[in-house]
């Protein structure tokens, strides 16, 4: 039998570019998003994900523009306000929130919006929800990608927080965004997810976790999951999407480290996505510290 990495070897699509590893404006909270566009044009990332949330900026098409011109940035994925923590962002129905992001997504030239299913409470949206996402893709053209959740645990049960569940590969979704944090805290292997996805998995937010059941996003390489193998999966198989770094430096005990961070985890992608990998990063040393959560 052969093994996984004689099959991806063999699996091998040659991409016609490197691909794209961008930031996530939330791995700089609770810094605002204009800080977001500087680190990511001073580090060299290939453009940026805006998280849409208490930030006003982030919420405004004219101030990302100008934030995008100014620091020569692109914008190149939205995610819509349907965090916990952004329940009142853009009013408090969640449709027509999808519906604005996939907006905003097309006015500053972004091809993807990153969207939550619903919570279990949300059961009006959650019956058109799969619905809805397909409407919003043929409509607009865009990728609308919906993103890998997990159960919320207490000591004694699980609760299934999210319709129609938390788990794509379980739902008929077009379009998936793979967030290997959330992976972790639902205890799964985010290899094996990118491939069950296939050609489903559309986007990839990079960050790690320890299975602790603690959503943590990590630095990846500082955590459980398989980081450096699903970035050379992607990198053999000519993956399309764009790989977006998503950590948490909430508890940054400086500026300087919290930088240190995100510059850490752009080598860790460029790396790993290399197709010829001769020399690797050396693994992130971990942080004595607790990460931030969303």
């Amino acid at each position: 039998m052969s093994s996984p990495a004689a099959d991806d070897a063999s699996a091998t699509t040659p991409r016609s570019e490197p691909i794209k590893v961008t930031l996530s404006s939330a791995s700089v909270y609770p810094r605002k998003v204009a800080y977001a566009f500087e680190l990511a044009a001073e580090l060299g990332y290939d453009g940026i994900e805006i998280m849409v949330w208490g930030d006003s900026a982030t919420q405004d098409d004219n101030a990302l523009a100008h934030l995008a011109q100014q620091h020569g940035v692109e914008i190149r994925s939205i995610h819509a306000p349907t965090l916990l923590v952004s329940q009142n962002v853009w009013g408090g129905r969640p449709a027509p929130k999808l519906a604005k992001a996939v907006d905003m997504a097309q006015s500053l030239g972004a091809s993807t919006v990153v969207v939550h299913p619903p919570f279990a409470w949300q059961r009006s949206y959650a019956r058109q929800f799969v619905d809805q996402v397909r409407q919003l893709t043929e409509e607009s053209g865009l990728t609308v990608a919906v993103e890998n959740m997990y159960p919320w645990r207490s000591k004694k049960r699980e609760y299934g927080a999210y319709l129609p569940g938390w788990d794509p590969s379980e739902h008929s979704y077009d379009a998936v965004t793979l967030d290997l944090s959330h992976a972790a805290t639902a205890r799964q292997d985010s290899l094996e997810m990118a491939k069950t996805f296939g050609d489903r998995l559309k986007h990839v937010h990079l960050t790690d976790g320890s299975g602790s059941g603690k959503d943590e996003h990590l630095v990846p390489g500082r955590g459980t999951q398989p980081c450096q193998e699903l970035l050379t999966h992607l990198a053999r198989t000519g993956w399309e999407g764009d790989v977006v770094v998503e950590i948490g430096t909430r508890k940054a005990r400086t500026a300087t480290e919290r930088r240190d961070d995100v510059a850490a985890s752009l080598a860790f992608a460029r790396t790993h996505l290399a197709h010829d990998v001769t020399t690797l990063v050396d693994r992130p040393p971990a942080q004595h510290r607790p990460s931030d959560a969303w």
